[in-house]
């Protein structure tokens, strides 16, 4: 069997396929079967890739940059993957969502590999509980983001999409996505908070994470007012989404290695 390492490799370039096949698929025929195929194979791999690391080193895909973004690689395109499976008729915005998501995984080439240890303060149930709880906020999010930009390419003159459903549609669908992202941001900051406890005898210490992850939430609670009493055109929601989505990127993948906040492992 091969290595953890050996896989990875393999993964990453069925990501790469998935996300050209996607972009064919959208130009030509607007069938998305080869993409959801190449797609499926490799979360599969990365699976065992995952699975493999996880094994040999005894603790969850968390500790370092390295695993952080070959586990979020993983989950964003689980979510795209079964947000088509789950509403067929958006599967065209995967020509949007899954170049977007080729960043993550450019990145993680250029990212060292090193074998970790995971810290005392890692040692427990609401750490993997907190992280779940996060993948699944960015991962509606991403859903979200990948209608959002069919609404702008839409806009924008550079593409009809024609197999999608009209602009007010994919506005309410993106919508109900970071509705639920919201959610589960919440619940995410919630069993951080306990987590710290746990870790460092404090729910909430202003850290630059913590403060980056209050921002985030305080953005999608806007998009989500300001939807609410104003009814912005499609556009300008998609615009907004796309903010949030920036956001919540620079919170996740890069605050975590730019600070000296515990999350990185201090007591």
């Amino acid at each position: 069997m091969f290595a953890d390492g050996a896989w990875l490799p393999i993964s990453l370039g069925l990501y790469l396929a998935a996300a050209l096949a996607a972009a064919v698929s959208a130009a030509r025929s607007g069938k998305f079967q080869m993409t959801i195929m190449l797609l499926a194979v490799a979360l599969t791999t990365h699976s065992v890739a995952i699975s493999l690391r996880w094994l040999r080193l005894d603790h969850g895909p968390y500790v370092d940059l390295f695993e952080v973004l070959s586990s979020n690689i993983w989950s964003l395109h689980l979510a795209v993957l079964i947000g088509c499976l789950a509403v067929p008729r958006i599967k065209a915005s995967l020509a949007t969502v899954l170049p977007v998501l080729q960043v993550l995984v450019v990145w993680l080439l250029f990212v060292p590999e090193h074998d970790t240890l995971a810290p005392i303060t890692y040692g427990t149930i609401w750490l993997p509980v907190h992280v779940t709880l996060g993948k699944i906020f960015l991962g509606c999010a991403v859903l979200a983001v990948g209608l959002s930009l069919v609404v702008l390419v839409r806009h924008s003159g550079f593409g009809e999409f024609g197999t999608l459903p009209g602009n007010r549609a994919l506005d309410e669908l993106a919508y109900r996505f970071i509705l639920v992202a919201f959610i589960f941001e919440t619940l995410m900051l919630v069993a951080g908070a306990i987590w710290a406890q746990d870790a460092w005898g404090r729910y909430w210490a202003w850290d630059p994470l913590e403060t980056w992850a209050f921002v985030t939430w305080l953005s999608v609670a806007a998009y989500l007012h300001f939807r609410a009493i104003r009814r912005p055109t499609p556009a300008l929601n998609a615009v907004f989404v796309l903010g949030i989505f920036v956001v919540a990127f620079s919170t996740f993948f890069g605050m975590p290695f730019v600070s000296t906040a515990p999350h990185k492992g201090a007591i």
